[in-house]
């Protein structure tokens, strides 16, 4: 590990943990495995849709808050927010820092009729087969965590694979080079993945600047159906939500509820 930011710290962890996964199964057994993967669900299509869409999280702990939900059930939690309209799920498939497993994404995709987005900082092709290969609609795409290289052979990798790629962005800088590998979802994270702090403002400064025919989805720091009327005011097409649902007593009503809001706006 680094002594850098916390993304640093991921990043570095992440590179060693694809190379021990290859080690034990090959990128050509992965690739071979796509085969049997069920076609991909349109993640952009899903959130083309009256409001704002949202896309719930199933996401076990984080590095800022812990564990947000012990003994947590994927399917359960799928299959709720699916009934109570959810337009996607987003699976944190991260271990070390998010607690999460692949394997929950493959039940989750299989339990509902929704898609379901790779949730976890994707550095190498290996990656992306991965996903498709446990059955992953999409995956996130973070520019922070990735040159502009990388950033635009993941992205066509991603298409190839039959994948969306939810690109993103936390700054103007971040969204210039998002932009160029022509995107059809941006993700705008109010949370610093530098200092993990959270500004709503992020959403409001950056929204101006992207074009209206991508699909908008804000990220973080949304935790009530008065925030999902905010981002509609702001011409919001979709947002990510998770610790405010994996720490809601009643998922079912706390997804409802941000539906509903995203439905009036």
């Amino acid at each position: 590990m680094t002594t850098g930011t916390i993304l640093d710290d991921i990043i570095d962890w992440k590179r060693q943990e694809i190379a021990h996964a290859m080690a034990l199964e090959p990128l050509e057994r992965v690739a071979a495995a796509i085969a049997d993967a069920p076609p991909a669900r349109s993640l952009v299509a899903a959130l083309r849709h009256l409001g704002v869409s949202l896309i719930a999280e199933i996401k076990r702990a984080s590095p800022s808050r812990g564990v947000l939900r012990p003994r947590l059930d994927p399917v359960a939690l799928g299959q709720v927010y699916e009934a109570h309209g959810a337009r996607a799920i987003s699976v944190l498939t991260d271990q070390r820092f998010f607690q999460g497993d692949l394997r929950d994404l493959t039940r989750v995709r299989q339990a509902t009729n929704l898609p379901v987005l790779r949730k976890d900082f994707v550095v190498d092709s290996y990656q992306l087969y991965e996903a498709r290969a446990a059955g992953a609609d999409a995956v996130l795409l973070i520019v922070a965590a990735l040159g502009d290289h990388d950033l635009s052979s993941l992205h066509s990798l991603t298409r190839e694979l039959g994948m969306d790629a939810l690109v993103e962005v936390h700054n103007a800088d971040e969204l210039k080079r998002a932009l160029r590998v022509e995107p059809r979802l941006i993700g705008v994270n109010n949370r610093d993945l530098h200092t993990f702090e959270v500004r709503l403002e992020t959403t409001a400064r950056l929204r101006p600047l992207v074009p209206a025919d991508i699909v908008f989805v804000a990220e973080s720091g949304v935790r009530s159906g008065a925030d999902v009327r905010h981002m509609a005011d702001l011409g919001v097409d979709a947002v990510l939500v998770g610790e405010a649902i994996m720490l809601s007593a009643d998922v079912g009503r706390e997804v409802q509820e941000l539906v509903d809001a995203g439905l009036e706006g």
